[in-house]
């Protein structure tokens, strides 16, 4: 007699968002099989940026928040858009802007002993001939050399607003000073605000932010967020280039990577890329919930072809969950 055995496999799934707290800008760092999640929310007792741990990047908890800012003057009370790197000294350095509203940003860095933290301003700024720098996203090429992507403001060309530039890190803290343009507004669907009064003048204001960059396949994929970062125009697309300096071929017609879905995904945007326990890349974003009460923290996987990634959310229904493989 022949006995029949049924296999069951379960499958474990996700839904976004993976923390339905307020975590806007996510930025994702693993250290050795752990991750790190850092975003712009509120100051927790003088410190600024919660930090969430996690094994499988679906299941978080808090570590409370990381950067010290008891030194902050009042002039200066906004943190925004964290992102952490562990130096070739061990070191972990958090690069991140500080100012006032959408006034007088600046780029400066912290250090810390550990991914959590505390984290202790260098009081190094390392935009300070910017008027509005903020989005900083630090890249270290496979040769050791660290470049600092950021966005900036430019009041010259078709489409005047803030966009991406790139410069060396002559060391962690410093800047090299010779900065050069990555990508700028180039479609209607980047217009932050028409008619907006800022420089001592009216324009129609068109924002390029949130650089994050991936290399593959031998190439250098700056994915970038585009839009009102309040509304349903806000998206991620991304320019592609042979060297991390450039000359980037911007791939923005549309939001390629990430687009708002009425009633149920507003605005995904402000992206990290992280290698999952699964091998798989996964983007990290933040999106609105369809009654925009919190901007939080979602997750999907990230396709790659021969021509580029490839669009795989935003989801909002169940999703297989990254499983680390067995050895």
């Amino acid at each position: 007699m022949r006995l029949g055995y049924v296999f069951v496999v379960t499958v474990e799934t996700y839904v976004n968002p993976v923390y339905r707290g307020y975590f806007a800008d996510p930025f994702v760092l693993k250290v050795d099989a752990d991750y790190y999640a850092y975003g712009t929310g509120s100051v927790i007792d003088s410190r600024a940026f919660q930090v969430l741990a996690s094994t499988d990047l679906v299941n978080w908890r808090s570590c409370g928040a990381a950067l010290e800012l008891f030194w902050v003057p009042p002039e200066a009370r906004d943190a925004w858009a964290p992102e952490v790197v562990r130096g070739d000294d061990g070191t972990f350095y958090m690069y991140y802007s500080l100012g006032n509203g959408d006034k007088n940003h600046r780029i400066r860095v912290a250090r810390a002993d550990r991914p959590e933290g505390p984290f202790h301003d260098s009081g190094r700024v390392l935009t300070e001939h910017e008027p509005f720098a903020i989005d900083p996203h630090p890249f270290r090429d496979a040769d050791g050399t660290w470049y600092l992507f950021y966005a900036r403001d430019f009041l010259d060309g078709e489409r005047v607003g803030t966009a991406i530039a790139v410069d060396r890190l002559t060391d962690m803290v410093t800047l090299e000073g010779n900065w050069r343009t990555v990508v700028r507004a180039s479609a209607d669907w980047q217009i932050f605000l028409a008619n907006r009064s800022i420089y001592d003048a009216v324009y129609d204001w068109y924002a390029v932010e949130g650089p994050f960059v991936r290399k593959k396949n031998g190439r250098y994929y700056c994915f970038y967020s585009g839009g009102a970062w309040e509304q349903p125009n806000y998206g991620v697309s991304y320019a592609v280039a042979d060297s991390p300096l450039g000359p980037y071929d911007d791939r923005g017609a549309e939001p390629s990577i990430l687009k708002s879905v009425p009633d149920r995904v507003i605005g995904p945007g402000h992206n990290s890329v992280v290698e999952g326990p699964d091998g798989d890349d996964y983007i990290v974003y933040h999106a609105w919930d369809p009654g925009r009460s919190a901007r939080s923290m979602c997750i999907d996987r990230l396709r790659w072809s021969t021509d580029g990634p490839l669009a795989s959310g935003p989801t909002f229904t169940p999703q297989p969950a990254p499983r680390r493989h067995s050895t």
